[in-house]
């Protein structure tokens, strides 16, 4: 692999501070939000200032907004999904469908209509994991048991009719066509990722993929031709250090935000090509 696209000197420190953030997120309040280890949900200023908004008790993993900027936060801990207001009040959202629970529910994701999907990990090189949806009233369905390598981090395509998936113990990544009824069709190889463990995955407005990997300290991007690219690595562990969820956002979505697991900030880069359009839908 080539050298990497970004320097580790174009990233900056958005903020320091916090409990060894995996999720992150883009509101469309014009904020930053974030996850801790001790279920910490962090609300995060443009110049870095932050704010701990709630506690859900457990280990805050990936993060969605709606348009009233209420954050549905993944608990690992707890394996629940819960509803976090602006105001700090704290409900659970759903604890999987009727016949299945959530096992390590791991990253949300909303469509146009207000569906919510969840990657639920399972047990790490156990198989077991799936993904949910739980529609806007609360029900939730298993999409596809098909889905089971550890799915972590996912991300939308631009046209709201794929969702692209993060399976860890691939390692690689897959799609799956989101069907009329909610559920997923049958996942379909997009790349496969030997010697890392990727957890994070955004997408830009022209189709790039960016892979943040846990192990090794490194950022890969998939372009949207089909090429495997080293984006940026840091073999320091002191800029990426276990990078986790990407989002994108900021003025024109041109920033891209990364968790750090192994340390206590979020890194921060300019990118070349605006992130993909987000949904905030309206739930009422």
């Amino acid at each position: 692999m080539s050298e990497p696209a970004f320097s580790l000197g174009q990233f900056t420190i958005l903020v320091d501070g916090l409990d060894h953030p995996e999720g992150v997120a883009w509101g469309a309040d014009g904020n930053w939000y974030a996850g801790g280890e001790a279920g910490q949900i962090y609300r995060i200023a443009s110049d870095g200032g932050f704010t701990q908004v709630a506690s859900t008790g457990g280990f805050v993993l990936g993060l969605a907004l709606d348009a009233h900027h209420n954050i549905y936060a993944c608990d690992l801990f707890q394996n629940k999904v819960f509803k976090v207001s602006g105001a700090g009040d704290v409900s659970v959202y759903s604890e999987g469908s009727a016949d299945r629970k959530f096992v390590a529910p791991n990253y949300p994701v909303f469509t146009d209509n207000g569906d919510l999907y969840v990657s639920s990990s399972g047990g790490f090189d156990e198989k077991n994991g799936c993904v949910f949806m739980i529609r806007p009233d609360g029900e939730t369905i298993v999409a596809s048991e098909a889905i089971d390598h550890f799915p972590n981090g996912m991300a939308l395509s631009g046209d709201g009719r794929e969702l692209y998936i993060i399976l860890s113990n691939m390692p690689g990544i897959v799609k799956a066509a989101i069907r009329s009824d909610g559920t997923l069709g049958e996942p379909q190889l997009v790349v496969e990722l030997p010697g890392t463990v990727p957890d994070g995955l955004a997408i830009d407005a022209e189709g790039n993929l960016y892979i943040a990997c846990y192990a090794p300290n490194k950022v890969l991007r998939f372009t949207a031709a089909g090429v495997l690219e080293l984006a940026a690595e840091d073999w320091q562990s002191v800029v990426l250090s276990a990078p986790t969820n990407i989002a994108f956002g900021g003025p024109d979505m041109k920033y891209a935000v990364f968790g750090s697991l192994g340390r206590w900030h979020l890194s921060m880069i300019e990118m070349p090509v605006p992130g993909a359009r987000l949904r905030y839908p309206d739930l009422g």
